[in-house]
């Protein structure tokens, strides 16, 4: 049997498997386009600060900037020829050689003068991720502002804790946002550095800068090797905005590891809230609802369905970059002074994390954005325990009465009892001779309600948003409402509310 045979084009990813960071500025930030004009922004800078210095002529960087276009060359070209020298630049000299030629004959000899490959490549790459993380910084604060928004619009807003699946004591929606809003500030601390400490590439052929001291000085100008050696780095720095390094990093991979380390903790946090926020929406909790959209969300069988589709493409990233990151921290363990294979590894595996890491930043801005908390349904759901969720309270009170270990069996035994009769704690305490012995109705009533017993969720929240930027006004139909103590439902009857997700 003869089966057909499938003809590969090799044309750009297109992100079929990766929606995530399909269409987003992060992945044009990243494409093959964007990596190659980074190399040829290298080679030209590297000519532009070797002219500032006098070992390069003016009208030479200059041919050299100007035939250093993207547009010019094939990337495919490219990339097939790398297979002949294990990486992209020896071929992207030969052509830029030649364009440069074209132009300008006697200023193609000074086209990457002195150079290696790992230099152009490391510093076109960190000008990429330069160029990708501010894409993610910017998103980043957007996000951290509307949940600092939420957080502050919602800070009485009582809700279930929930620990281990199941209801816990109170909580406020207020103190849950304050969470995601400081990792998402953490995170955006970590992509600042990360961004502000990506340096430059030099070091030529094995880290000691032979090759740009061999051809600084032909003529035994008075300048000293060592000062020569500075000043090129200074100039080669100030023309990519990149930091200036301590010592050649060819094998010193602190640079990629610092920022796959800012990538994995910044998907692990937008992760945090896309978990919580797939959670809140399920049918029967329905907490929280994605913002909507027409026809996003919707299943290819079931109408009725409005599927978390951004909590679940930013969980989707969260779950891939620590693999891949884990990848770019191994790449630390290099031998010599340049390694065979462990530098080629990196390239594939960083430009994937940054572009989920990006998609899963502008995913997390529009959904913190649009983000829809149901306060009527957190009381709903805070009651279907009858008041257990307070369990706690009551137990800590009878403790200095009757013993911290009695009071907690009775609260146990009190609670099953709720459960197997379907009737309130409220009724169950009331009939128990070691509570009414200490406690009234009224009391019991009062302490019974999870309302009261949020413990410094209120405070704890106004004190993570202080340092935080002003929120911006409230609209009046997202105001929290006044809370009203909560009327615990006697679970006899399973819950049937129609939900809105």
């Amino acid at each position: 049997m003869t089966h057909p045979t499938t003809v590969f084009d090799g044309g750009p990813d297109a992100g079929l498997f990766s929606p995530v960071r399909a269409g987003t500025a992060v992945e044009e930030a990243v494409s093959e386009t964007a990596w190659l004009q980074s190399l040829l922004d290298a080679e030209a800078a590297l000519a532009r600060a070797q002219a500032a210095l006098g070992t390069v002529p003016v009208g030479a960087a200059r041919a050299i900037a100007r035939a250093a276009r993207a547009e010019r060359f094939d990337p495919r070209a490219l990339a097939l020829q790398a297979r002949e020298s294990a990486n992209p630049v020896v071929g992207l000299v030969r052509a830029l050689t030649e364009a440069v030629a074209a132009d300008d004959p006697q200023a193609a000899e000074y086209v990457h003068r002195g150079s290696t490959s790992q230099d152009v490549l490391d510093t076109g790459m960190m000008m990429m991720c330069r160029r990708a993380l501010e894409l993610i910084l910017g998103d980043l604060n957007r996000t951290a502002a509307a949940l600092a928004a939420l957080a502050g619009r919602h800070r009485g807003t009582v809700m279930a804790g929930r620990t281990l699946a199941l209801h816990a004591v109170p909580t406020t929606f207020g103190l849950k946002a304050a969470g995601w809003h400081r990792l998402v500030l953490d995170a955006a601390d970590r992509v600042e550095a990360a961004r502000g400490s990506l340096p430059v590439s030099l070091g030529g052929a094995a880290g000691t800068l032979a090759g740009y001291l061999e051809f600084a000085d032909p003529r035994g100008d008075a300048t000293t090797p060592g000062e020569y050696r500075e000043r090129l780095v200074d100039a080669f720095a100030a023309e990519t905005g990149l930091a200036r390094p301590v010592l050649p990093w060819h094998a010193l991979r602190t640079p990629v590891a610092d920022t796959a380390s800012a990538l994995a903790f910044t998907t692990g946090a937008l992760g945090k809230l896309a978990a919580d926020v797939q959670v809140l929406v399920r049918t029967e909790i329905a907490e929280v609802a994605e913002p909507a959209v027409a026809g996003r969300g919707a299943s290819s069988a079931m109408p009725h369905k409005r599927n978390p589709v951004l909590s679940t493409l930013i969980r989707s990233a969260a779950l891939q970059v620590p693999l891949l990151t884990a990848g770019l921290t191994q790449c630390l363990v290099t031998e010599d002074e340049r390694s065979a294979g462990v530098w080629h590894a990196e390239w594939l595996l960083l430009r994937e994390a940054l572009r989920l890491a990006g998609g899963a930043a502008v995913t997390a801005a529009e959904l913190a954005e649009g983000l829809t908390p149901d306060p009527a349904r957190m009381r709903h759901n805070l009651g279907l325990t009858g008041s257990q969720v307070v369990s706690e309270r009551l137990a800590a009170l009878l403790a200095p009465r009757i013993g911290r270990a009695p009071a907690k069996d009775l609260l146990t035994r009190a609670s099953h009892t709720a459960d197997v009769r379907g009737v309130s704690l409220l009724e169950v305490l009331s009939g128990l001779p070691e509570v009414t012995a200490h406690h009234s109705a009224e009391e019991l009533e009062r302490l019974l309600d999870p309302a009261a017993y949020v413990g410094a969720a209120p405070a704890l929240t106004a004190h993570a948003l202080a340092a935080a930027p002003a929120a911006p006004p409230t609209p009046a139909a997202e105001k929290a409402p006044v809370q009203a103590p909560v009327q615990a439902p006697v679970r006899t009857q399973p819950h049937t509310t129609t939900c809105a997700v």
